[in-house]
C-alpha cells in the first residue's frame, strides 16, 4: 500500500487583538458566526441567508452525502493515514459524524487527518449549544469544544483521540487560504453555502485549488448539483455524476479526480 503524506501544519502563534485595523492586518480579523435557529429549529446563517444543514437532520445528511458519497468508511480501511478536506466547517457536524464512523470502524486507518476551511467560525459556547441536539456526539463534541482555538485567522491544529485524529481548522477566506494550503487529500467534502449565495466557494479557481491538493483517485461529494459547479469540477479534472440526494434534495453530486483534461460528467 503506498504511503500518503501526513498533513501537519505548524500551530500559529497567538495573535493579539490589534489596537488599530490597518490594510496589513485586516485579514487577521474574523467575523464570527452567531447561532440562530429558524422556526423549525434548523441553524441558519445571517450572513448568507442559508441553512447549515438539511432540516432532515445534520448527522443523517453527513452520513448520506459526505461519508457514503466518498465511499467511506471502506476507503480508509487498512490505510496508514486518510486525509479529508472540507470547504466549510460550520457547526462541525460532518467532522463529528466522520470521527464517530472512523472510531466505530475496527478496520479504520491508523490516523485520520481532517482539514476544514471556515470564514465565519462559531464560538465554543455556540458550538456547545448546537451540539447538544446530537447526544451520539456528546464525548466527541466535548473534546472539540475543549480544544477550540481563539477565533483568529490562520491554521489551528487540534490533536484529538490520543493524537490519532488531527483536526486542522483553517480560519479565513478560502479564496486566500486554499491556494496556500499544502496537503495530499483523499476525499473532499464540498459543503459551502448555496452557490447562489456564496459563489466564491464554488468557483473555477477554487476547484482548481482543490485539484492541486488531490491525491490520485481522490473523491468528492456535495449536496449541490448546480450546473456551474459541475462544469468547474470537470474543468479542474474531476469526473462527476449525480446520485440520489438526501431528504428533500432529489440529487447530490459525487466525483473522482482523474487529473488533466480527462474528466467527464455523468
Amino acid at each position: 500500500m503506498p504511503q500518503h503524506n501526513t498533513y501537519a501544519p505548524n500551530m500559529p502563534d497567538v495573535i493579539k487583538p490589534p489596537e488599530k485595523t490597518t490594510t496589513t492586518n485586516r485579514k487577521s480579523l474574523l467575523e464570527p458566526a452567531r447561532l440562530i435557529l429558524d422556526d423549525e429549529g434548523t441553524p441558519i446563517s445571517e450572513t448568507y441567508g442559508d441553512i447549515y444543514h438539511s432540516a432532515g437532520g445534520g448527522h443523517a445528511q453527513a452520513r448520506h452525502v459526505f461519508l457514503a458519497g466518498n465511499d467511506l468508511p471502506a476507503r480508509w480501511q487498512g490505510r496508514e493515514n486518510f486525509t479529508i478536506l472540507e470547504t466549510g466547517f460550520g457547526l462541525g457536524i460532518n467532522f463529528l459524524a466522520t470521527w464517530l464512523a472512523w472510531r466505530n470502524d475496527l478496520s479504520r486507518s491508523t490516523t485520520l487527518q481532517f482539514i476544514s476551511l471556515e470564514k465565519h467560525p462559531f464560538s465554543a459556547v455556540d458550538l456547545a449549544v448546537a451540539h447538544s441536539v446530537w447526544p451520539e456526539f456528546a464525548s466527541l463534541a466535548d473534546d472539540v469544544q475543549a480544544h477550540w482555538p481563539m477565533l483568529v485567522a490562520g491554521e489551528h491544529r487540534l490533536e484529538l483521540d490520543g493524537g490519532r485524529v488531527i483536526l486542522t481548522l483553517v480560519f479565513g477566506d478560502a479564496v486566500d487560504t486554499l491556494p496556500a494550503l499544502e496537503a495530499t487529500v483523499d476525499a473532499f467534502y464540498l459543503d459551502g453555502f448555496s452557490p447562489a449565495r456564496n459563489p466564491d466557494l464554488w468557483s473555477s479557481a477554487l476547484c482548481r485549488s482543490l485539484a492541486r491538493l488531490a491525491d490520485d483517485g481522490a473523491t468528492l461529494a456535495t449536496w449541490s448539483v448546480a450546473g456551474g459547479v459541475r462544469q468547474a469540477l470537470i474543468e479542474a479534472g474531476f469526473a462527476v455524476e449525480k446520485r440520489p440526494g438526501f431528504a428533500s434534495k432529489r440529487q447530490m453530486l459525487v466525483g473522482r479526480y482523474l487529473g488533466g483534461d480527462s474528466a467527464t460528467a455523468g
